[in-house]
């Protein structure tokens, strides 16, 4: 069997106070398990922010325009961003769009906690389809698709979220 590679780094200084703090603030705000969620959404992050870097060397305005087209349908930047908006990305950003956060930020779930957990059992459907990745990132049009799985036994014990 082949073995997967990881789709993060670890740090170069992996007993760094200040970031150790921080890493931990974002687990307990976000509701993470481990620190491997935080340095994929850093990978993810680095990936975009390369990719404006090189777009500004070259100065190819399609891909330019594809690249922001596609971090405007995440919801990252905004419709009319720049690259320069793009470089200015935090992991934060990245964090907001996981479909863990947006269900807690919705009220389907009190705790990012228990929003996990409602993903990893199967209680979450995006767009009708079951989905069972707390980490997925959610474009802004298939946020207002987000509910219940329909046959979810959850579904007569929870109230209506706040936006709906």
């Amino acid at each position: 069997m082949k073995r997967q590679a990881a789709k993060f780094e670890r740090p170069l200084k992996p007993w760094n106070r200040e970031r150790i703090a921080h890493e931990r603030k974002l687990m307990v705000d976000y509701g993470l398990r481990r620190k491997h969620e935080i340095w994929r959404a850093e990978a993810i992050l680095r990936n975009f922010r390369q990719n404006a870097r090189q777009l500004v060397a070259t100065r190819d305005k399609k891909a330019e325009a594809l690249l922001l087209s596609k971090l405007s349908k995440l919801g990252l930047v905004r419709p009319d961003a720049t690259l320069d908006d793009v470089l200015a990305l935090s992991t934060e950003n990245i964090l907001e769009r996981r479909l863990q956060t947006i269900i807690t930020r919705k009220g389907i779930a009190t705790t990012p906690l228990q929003a996990r957990q409602y993903i990893v059992h199967g209680h979450i459907a995006v767009d009708g389809q079951r989905v069972r990745w707390p980490g997925a990132l959610v474009p802004v049009d298939a946020e207002s698709k987000i509910s219940l799985y329909e046959k979810s036994k959850l579904k007569g014990w929870i109230s209506k979220p706040k936006g709906e």
